[in-house]
């Protein structure tokens, strides 16, 4: 039987380093030691964000964007065009928009995208409270921007069927955006095209 020569603390942090999304075991240990060499400052620092991260970011009650205030600088923006919503999966895809310069309008963050297979339904995501605000809302426009994948499409398709009769403007962002890929990994040159040359929703 193999003895673990790590120290307790060490393999801890090696272990939480490989909960996170991309990285393996060999990646979390290249991680943990790198801190254990580092000045304390530089251990202290990301110890310090972390729990600054938690405490002080939130989700803005109106389009659910992370946020330190609530509602957030977008939400509270009079200078955007309010009679316009994108409806993203994620927060970093506003962040992706927002470098493109080419949309000056409102936000809405679903948080995720329709997935069967791993048990994501329309009830995990923040789609209720995006029926609700366009309803109440006096938007002219919604722009659907999941992203261009299988579950991103899906997730459109669903909120298409559910916005259908509002007689509002829904429009997908235009094709030159890569089949497969994210948002937030598109070059804000293409991203601004996509916006520009969105085209209207159909089944």
């Amino acid at each position: 039987m193999a003895t673990n020569v790590l120290p307790r603390p060490v393999q801890r942090l090696i272990d939480e380093f490989a909960r996170l999304p991309g990285i393996g075991p060999k990646s979390a240990a290249r991680l943990t030691f790198y801190l254990l060499r580092a000045a304390d400052d530089q251990a202290f620092d990301l110890s310090d964000a972390l729990r600054e991260l938690k405490e002080r970011t939130r989700f803005c009650s109106v389009c659910f964007n992370i946020t330190e205030e609530d509602p957030c600088l977008v939400c509270e923006d009079l200078g955007r065009d309010r009679t316009l919503l994108c409806v993203v999966e994620e927060p970093l895809d506003v962040v992706a928009i927002e470098r493109s310069r080419a949309y000056h309008g409102l936000y809405h963050v679903l948080h995720g995208a329709i997935s069967p297979v791993e048990g994501v339904g329309p009830e995990d995501l923040r789609i209720a409270e995006l029926v609700e605000r366009v309803q109440k809302g006096n938007f002219k426009e919604i722009i659907l921007a999941t992203n261009p994948t299988l579950e991103g499409e899906s997730t459109a398709l669903y909120l298409q069927r559910r916005l259908a009769g509002l007689n509002i403007r829904l429009t997908r962002l235009a094709r030159g955006l890569p089949v497969g890929g994210d948002l937030e990994y598109t070059d804000e040159i293409t991203l601004g095209r996509a916006l520009e040359g969105r085209q209207e929703f159909k089944e």
